[in-house]
């Protein structure tokens, strides 16, 4: 690549840097001294070389900087060159030691104190360079340039980690230091904690006592009076950018922020036709500001987490959380989930049956089972594993009385008669156990794999803050992002080629009309239902597996009015037809699942296309936009095949025919026939 191809822009990370060091272009990769000196024998295996390429330039930042702590230093972006003119972009970076450069001249203010702190910058030359390039269309950075001289000592490993560089303090770290300063305990007891808590020998944690003294300052700085104000305005700018977005908030005795809820225009449309089951996470804190936080999250069509809504509280009571769920049903247009998962709180609870009496309270498996090693495993030891594998199996139990006697056994088994954990689950056994909820719908979200793509998809909000109005940007860039990425992740699952596996009419129907991934749960179900067999009794049919003699499953079937049932209870719980239905459909000669049990959350329908469901949808304009989206669905999913394309062209012929019949109204045609002209 040309370096003299265009005029360069040379911008400096540090203005102090461009008067002492010398790194112009004829430090080339042609004349980087064959005679470097490295300091330490052992880098050789991560040495950078004139050539090495690298995908990203943070890549090489990041290859450099490891190389520069085993060396006994750390570096820095020294300054950035690109080409004059729009859109050209960075083509070279540079990156040096942190010692390069010289001490900046600073200008003394009369009558105001001067820090006369020591620089350690000494003028050093060593300097790593990289230039962007591209090759069949591919772009790259390359290694042109390298030196390893320097004009200081290198530190020792047990030193250079000292370094600003390399100190770093996690946000967990940051939490339990603010909740340490809440009890007012000195720096140095909070280091030995830490250290006791890490099992990390004393002055090895990745930061020192003065960025603990440095954390500590900048949280007194902030005053939460200012931080209430610039939050309430952060959100009433966002309200005033999107007249769909929505809050709530109450002020103290004191007018000050006591709770403020709020959800984004998407989330109340996703709630629409997804708020059927929600989790409502309400174990966080937003460490800047000590407030405990709930989220309300779901699951989409395409088995997505999707974000509903947002509370901080001051107080974690009975009050605070009943307003919390009287803001969210606000939210909603008056509309409650028919369940909610939470973790296990009092409060909670009594505010959910005061506030969503028709809703389902249930508990979140995974925040239970997070806190066994807590509760079990000091007590049980070595049969702490033994125990966990059996609470599972009787978690997965079908049968409420198959639970109630296992659970005696396990309780007699692991001599677990006085532990209080065991007695307070086995009281609240009908708000998380399998066997007893599965007559409500929770959407799949007591799955392992469905917990952890919530719980990554909550973490997405937690990182530490210092200002709490970042944080309702932050949250509202979050869920900007998993839009996009759902919208992404959609168009792939639609893209796939569905790989049919019984040929059976009724699986091609489904895969028509589901989503890929709520058709894979039920396509499982639909290759089962080939391995069972079905008795016709008086009141129903008896479905159990073709090896088994006795026992089985009771499904009631109305062929009439469409309408089937399973006593494993499948479709209630997760919105898909059980093996044993689809069994004695198949053996009833129905060649397509009935309309009622293709849920409409489960469909091939985007969110953009809720309103449709909407009875208040009366905008003329509105629905003029709806329907062009769905003629477009119809149209991309009727090119799909021959058989398809007959179908709808012949269907769509019937329509227009009948649409030609009705009353035309002159002022809404002209109204709307520009924007649709533009649209087709």
């Amino acid at each position: 690549m040309s370096d003299d191809a265009g005029q360069m822009l040379l911008i400096y990370d540090d203005p102090s840097d461009q008067r002492s060091l010398s790194l112009d272009d004829a430090s080339s990769s042609e004349d980087s001294p064959d005679g470097t000196t490295l300091s330490l024998e052992a880098v050789h295996d991560v040495i950078p070389y004139n050539g090495q390429r690298f995908l990203t330039h943070d890549a090489a930042y990041e290859f450099y900087s490891t190389f520069a702590k085993r060396c006994g230093f750390s570096i820095r972006r020294h300054r950035t060159e690109g080409k004059d003119g729009v859109g050209k972009g960075l083509t070279r970076r540079y990156f040096v030691c942190h010692r390069a450069g010289n001490t900046p001249v600073k200008t003394l203010s009369e009558g105001k104190p001067q820090r006369n702190r020591r620089s350690s910058r000494c003028g050093c030359q060593a300097y790593l360079r990289i230039s962007k390039i591209t090759e069949l269309g591919s772009t790259e950075w390359l290694v042109t340039g390298f030196a390893n001289h320097h004009n200081h000592e290198l530190l020792e490993p047990n030193q250079v980690r000292f370094l600003p560089a390399y100190r770093s303090i996690s946000d967990a770290d940051k939490s339990r230091i603010l909740m340490f300063s809440k009890t007012r305990i000195s720096v140095q007891q909070m280091m030995k904690l830490l250290e006791l808590e890490k099992c990390v020998e004393p002055g090895f944690l990745p930061f020192t006592e003065k960025d603990v003294r440095n954390l500590l300052q900048s949280f007194k700085k902030l005053d939460p009076d200012d931080e209430n104000i610039d939050f309430l305005r952060m959100c009433q700018s966002i309200k005033e950018k999107d007249p769909n977005f929505k809050f709530e908030f109450t002020l103290d005795a004191n007018d000050k922020l006591e709770n403020i809820a709020w959800s984004y225009a998407s989330s109340i449309q996703s709630f629409e036709i997804f708020g059927d089951a929600v989790v409502f996470d309400t174990t966080h804190r937003l460490s800047a500001v000590e407030m405990p936080l709930g989220i309300w999250v779901g699951v989409d069509n395409y088995g997505v987490p999707c974000f509903f809504g947002c509370v901080l509280l001051r107080e974690e009571n009975l009050r605070s959380w009943s307003w919390a769920l009287q803001a969210f049903t606000g939210f909603m247009n008056g509309k409650a989930p028919q369940t909610m998962l939470t973790d296990h709180n009092m409060c909670l609870k009594e505010a959910i049956a005061g506030e969503m009496p028709t809703t389902k309270h249930a508990l979140c498996i995974w925040m239970v089972v997070g806190k066994f090693p807590s509760w079990f495993n000091a007590g049980l030891g070595e049969r702490y594993n033994d125990w966990k594998a059996e609470f599972y199996r009787l978690y997965h139990l079908e049968s409420v009385e198959e639970f109630e006697l296992g659970w005696r056994d396990m309780v007699n088994s692991f001599g677990l008669h006085t532990n209080r954990h065991i007695n307070n689950l086995y009281a609240s056994r009908s708000m998380w156990s399998l066997p007893y909820l599965r007559s409500h719908f929770l959407a799949g979200m007591t799955f392992t794999g469905r917990s952890k793509a919530i719980n990554a998809f909550i973490q997405r909000f937690l990182s530490a803050q210092t200002r709490l109005a970042h944080f309702v940007e932050q949250v509202a860039v979050a869920v900007d992002f998993k839009d996009q990425a759902t919208e992404q992740q959609t168009m792939q699952q639609n893209l796939q080629n569905i790989s049919l596996k019984t040929g059976a009419p009724m699986e091609s129907h489904a895969a028509s009309v589901l989503t890929p991934f709520a058709f894979s749960k039920l396509q499982e179900q639909l290759v089962l239902a080939a391995h069972y067999a079905s008795f016709q009794m008086d009141d129903g049919y008896l479905v159990r597996h073709h090896t088994k003699l006795d026992g089985g499953r009771k499904v009631y079937w109305v062929p009439q009015e469409g309408i089937i049932s399973c006593s494993c209870q499948l479709f209630e719980f997760s919105g898909f037809l059980c093996r044993h239905a689809l069994r004695v459909l198949s053996t009833g000669n129905c060649f397509q699942v009935p309309d009622r049990y293709l849920p409409l959350r489960w469909r091939r329908i985007s969110t953009s296309f809720s309103k449709t469901f909407r009875s208040n949808a009366e905008d003329h304009g509105e629905r003029v936009q709806l329907l062009q989206n769905l003629v477009s669905t119809l149209v991309s999913e009727s090119a799909k095949s021959k058989e398809r394309l007959d179908i709808a062209t012949e269907q769509t012929s019937i329509l227009l025919s009948r649409i030609r019949e009705q009353p035309v109204s002159s002022s809404l045609a002209l109204r709307d026939i520009s924007s649709v002209q533009r649209n087709f």
